[in-house]
Parts: C-alpha cells; sequence; structure tokens
C-alpha cells in the first residue's frame, strides 16, 4: 500500500534528505547543499514569484519510498501559449507502483490547476537542472547538471511517458588542438574592427549585467522551453555566478559596441561538493578549500549570441577565447552543456572545433 504525504515547506529537509537514500553507496553521485536546495525550494526562490509548487513524498509504512515535486509556472504558460506543468525533483526506488502513485498525483494537481501536459524533470525550470541522464554513468556530473540511476527511464517509459526533448553534453580535452583551418578563421574575424571581445571582470561586472541579460533573453528567446528570467531571477543568478566564476574564462562580444554574444564558463565545484554530503560544517569547509585547489575541469555554462548577430562567427571567438584561456589555467578541459538535440546552430561549430558528445539527457511528457 503506498501512501502519498504532502510535505510542506517547514518540513523540506526531510523531502530533501531523502536522496540520500537513493545514492547510497553510489560513488558519482554528488550530493548537494542541503542549505541550496533549502533555498530553491523556498517561497524565496524568485522563480515563485510567478510560480506554484508542490512537494510529495511516498511511503511504504513508515519507509519513505520517493518524491516528487509538481509546478506551474505563469511566465511559460503565457511565453509558450502552453498549458503545460511540470515535474521535478523525482527520486525513488525501483517500484513501478511508487512511480505510479507520485507522478499520478502531480499529475492530478496540475489538472486542478488546468493544465493539459505534465513535462519533467525540471527542477524547477529551464533555468535550473534539468533531465534525466539518459546515457554513460560512469562519470560524476558536472556542476547544475543532473546524475540519476538508470532504471529511472523504465519507470517512466512503462507510465507512458514519451520523449519530449533530449540534451546533448560534449566534452573538449586543453590537450587537444584546434583545428588549424577553423583558428586561420578565427583569426581573421578577430582582426575585425567592428567586433571586440573582452573578459567580464570584477570591476566591469556591474555595467555588465544589463548587456548580459540582455544578450541571454534574446539569444536564447526561441529555444524550446526556453522562459526568459525577470529582473530578480536574474538578479539571483548573478549573484550565484559571481561568487565562483573565474574572469578569465567570461567574456562579453560587442559589434560597434553594441553587445552581440556571451559565454560564462565556470570550475566545476562538483568536484568539491562530492566530498561534502550536503553540509557545510566547520570540518567541511576546511574539506572545501582543500579540494577547490584541485578542480581541474570546467563547465561552458553559457555560450549565446543575439540572433542579429549569428552569422558574424561570435561564438567562434568566444569559444576560442575560452579553450585558449582554460589551457593557460591549467584546467584538462571541460564539458558543454547543456545543448538541445537540435540546436544546429550551437552543436555544428562545436563539434568542428573538435569537441566530442558525451553524455545525453533526456526531458519527458505526457498528456493529462
Amino acid at each position: 500500500m503506498i501512501k502519498i504525504v504532502e510535505v510542506k515547506e517547514k518540513d523540506i529537509v526531510r523531502f530533501i534528505r531523502f536522496a540520500w537514500k537513493i545514492y547510497e553507496g553510489d560513488k558519482n553521485w554528488v550530493p548537494p547543499l542541503i542549505s541550496e536546495q533549502r533555498e530553491l525550494l523556498s517561497s524565496k526562490n524568485p522563480f515563485f514569484e510567478h510560480a506554484e509548487g508542490v512537494y510529495f513524498m511516498a511511503y511504504k509504512g513508515d519507509e519513505p519510498v520517493g518524491r516528487v515535486a509538481g509546478f506551474v509556472d505563469h511566465n511559460h504558460i503565457e511565453f509558450h501559449n502552453e498549458k503545460a506543468g511540470f515535474f521535478g525533483f523525482y527520486e525513488s526506488v525501483n517500484d513501478f507502483e511508487v512511480t505510479k502513485a507520485l507522478l499520478d498525483s502531480v499529475k492530478e494537481w496540475l489538472k486542478d490547476k488546468g493544465m493539459e501536459i505534465m513535462r519533467g524533470p525540471m527542477n524547477p525550470s529551464t533555468n535550473d537542472e534539468v533531465a534525466f541522464l539518459l546515457d554513460d554513468y560512469k562519470t560524476p556530473p558536472v556542476i547544475m547538471m543532473t546524475y540519476n540511476p538508470p532504471y529511472y527511464h523504465e519507470l517512466m517509459n512503462k507510465y507512458g511517458m514519451r520523449k519530449a526533448k533530449d540534451l546533448y553534453a560534449y566534452y573538449h580535452w586543453t590537450d587537444k588542438p584546434l583545428p588549424e583551418k577553423l583558428v586561420r578563421v578565427v583569426d581573421k574575424i578577430k582582426d575585425k574592427k567592428s567586433i571586440s571581445i573582452r573578459s567580464i571582470t570584477t570591476k566591469t561586472l556591474n555595467e555588465d549585467i544589463k548587456k548580459i541579460k540582455e544578450i541571454y533573453n534574446s539569444a536564447w528567446a526561441k529555444n524550446w522551453g526556453f522562459v526568459p528570467m525577470t529582473d530578480h531571477e536574474f538578479d539571483a543568478m548573478v549573484d550565484k555566478l559571481k561568487k565562483i566564476y573565474v574572469p578569465e574564462l567570461a567574456f562579453l562580444a560587442e559589434i560597434d559596441g553594441k553587445p552581440a554574444g556571451v559565454s560564462v564558463t565556470i570550475p566545476d565545484y562538483n568536484q568539491v561538493l562530492i566530498h561534502l554530503n550536503g553540509r557545510l560544517t566547520p570540518w567541511a569547509i576546511v574539506k572545501f578549500l582543500y579540494y577547490k585547489r584541485k578542480i581541474n575541469q570546467l563547465r561552458l555554462l553559457i555560450l549565446g549570441v543575439k540572433p542579429e548577430y549569428r552569422r558574424a562567427g561570435i561564438d567562434a571567438l568566444l569559444y576560442y577565447h575560452t579553450f585558449e584561456n582554460a589551457k593557460k589555467l591549467g584546467y584538462k578541459g571541460g564539458e558543454i552543456s547543456w545543448i538541445l538535440e537540435d540546436n544546429y546552430m550551437i552543436i555544428r561549430p562545436i563539434e568542428m572545433f573538435g569537441a566530442k558528445l558525451y553524455k545525453k539527457y533526456r526531458i519527458y511528457e505526457i498528456e493529462i
């Protein structure tokens, strides 16, 4: 007998901590910081200024066996003119009855809100972690990417979920030289006086934020699932990123003085978090400082060019400068993610530069 219990915000740590049960003994799982998860799921998250959420846990007797969240994002509904709701933060034992009880609960909640599609996982939106890892469970995920047991896909398929979209992650090693032909093309582009590429330093960050937001919301506007960030959401994202970003790996591109493109690559702090078990105790802080010095890979998190400048080679310039600086700083390589499976405008240049597709992720959906 499966019992479903709604979890209120004051008890959300119980919801968060359930993941430790699923991944006990899995050396590739990266425990999230409980404090960050609490903030993400709380009413303090600016996402909930335009969205609603609900949290469920499944029990067999007194034993917790699963969890899931449901979300209605009113900005998504308005932007896409689509009555789609979302599930996220899904974790469960390998038992279809548990899966059915959890997803039925979210589906019923979404139905009561007038939704016609249930899609996910979104944790809680496309501006956060999304999708289930589909293949390559041999390595830990990089920062802000998901990880899950392979059996989740069997459970989703049995429930009647269908693929909504696959996401790709590429990897590029810095000891692999860039193709000479492409380097020559980049050299020609960067010699153009109308184009400028500069680092986003701590001194320029505050004045660059408006330009970055303009590029971000323009470059991704027509991407599947994208919803423009509110000012509050964007400021919250910047506050988080500026604590960990490396100025030499963040670039702003301008054409004739106008914002044209942006890229932000961050160190893979999952290489630190994997040692902390979700808490920043005094001893964990010592470990944090120790393992921070050992981070040797990156994640290219943001790479976007405004539509009107996409044939100017800006993306190639941003990629080139990121690669060269990553190499100078001593990083072994990095992941470029995530990329929509059909975003060929980004996929083609990434593959031409020599990056290899090494992981795939899947988002599911079902009609309500």
